[in-house]
């Protein structure tokens, strides 16, 4: 093939729940996953060596070395096949940059499905998701889609029914918040606490597997949103400008420091949208459905 492009979705926790911190530094997770129709596509073309490109907004925060998870993938499904990783990649972005969407996660799955696709490699998906947990804790659901429970780092998934659709507004705050940083403000702020082991919501799922707005609007939680706030107290006000616009629910998206409106339907999505963007609280929006496809090969 010349060229492989590969649509992949952002991603939204409509529970995210977040255990003590484990010897090695991670936390244990009880997640719930929700991929939204936000997109990134990754297109991967023959090269002499491995290179990045990248456009879209905040595209200049976008790292093109190796440390760049889309790098990573096509690196470690190389070796795994013996290959050189002789790829150019190409991400267009859409996902917010650094703001709890899991945008270089996908960037990651979506190089990952590019570079097998153009290099004829069929590798079996169990391996792909291997590799995608090797790359890091969120790029297994990216490659997957729709609704997922992901438990350990939040690699292991188990694929959840979903009744929706669902619509969403994200509002995207100036600037990125740093995943580690928050991480380590939750263990701050529970310092001396008793943290539970993290476990899904019941009645979160029930929500889901039934297309019940009202009821999953209710049942949204984050672990990790006092962290977000701590670090970064303006969110309040954006949190604030999208209930009072009419949104049903409001939290911080993940890490942060998007923050995520579930709404009742696409002309809500359109009013709670215009409002945030009118209060001055968020440097831009997006609207958004669920479920969403996960790593597609267009």
């Amino acid at each position: 093939m010349n060229a492989v492009t590969v649509r992949v979705p952002a991603k939204v926790n409509v529970q995210l729940a977040v255990g003590a911190a484990r010897p090695d530094g991670f936390h244990d997770l009880a997640n719930v996953f929700l991929a939204v129709s936000l997109y990134d596509e990754v297109t991967a073309t023959p090269a002499d060596g491995l290179t990045i490109t990248c456009e879209g907004p905040d595209a200049d925060k976008v790292p093109l070395d190796r440390t760049n998870l889309a790098a990573r993938a096509a690196e470690l499904l190389a070796a795994r096949h013996g290959l050189s990783p002789d790829v150019h990649l190409h991400i267009a972005k859409a996902i917010p940059v650094a703001g709890g969407m899991a945008g270089g996660s996908a960037d990651g799955a979506g190089a990952l499905l590019a570079c097998d696709a153009l290099w004829g490699l069929d590798t079996p998906r169990e391996v792909l998701l291997e590799i995608c947990a090797e790359l890091g804790s969120d790029v297994p659901f990216s490659l997957v889609g729709g609704a997922a429970l992901g438990v350990g780092r939040g690699e292991r998934l188990t694929e959840l029914p979903v009744g929706g659709p669902f619509h969403w507004v994200f509002a995207v705050a100036d600037g990125g918040l740093s995943t580690p940083a928050v991480y380590g403000e939750f263990d701050r702020l529970a310092e001396g606490a008793e943290i539970p082991e993290p476990a899904a919501s019941p009645v979160l799922l029930d929500a889901l597997a039934s297309g019940d707005t009202t009821a999953l609007a209710a049942a949204l939680s984050n672990d990790l949103q006092a962290a977000a706030l701590s670090l970064r107290p303006s969110l309040a006000a954006t949190l604030a400008a999208g209930t009072e616009a009419g949104a049903l629910a409001a939290l911080v998206s993940g890490s942060g420091p998007t923050t995520a409106f579930l709404v009742k339907d696409a002309e809500s999505a359109d009013q709670v949208a215009k409002a945030l963007r009118a209060s001055g609280t968020c440097r831009a929006t997006h609207t958004a459905t669920s479920p969403a496809p996960g790593a597609t090969v267009l």
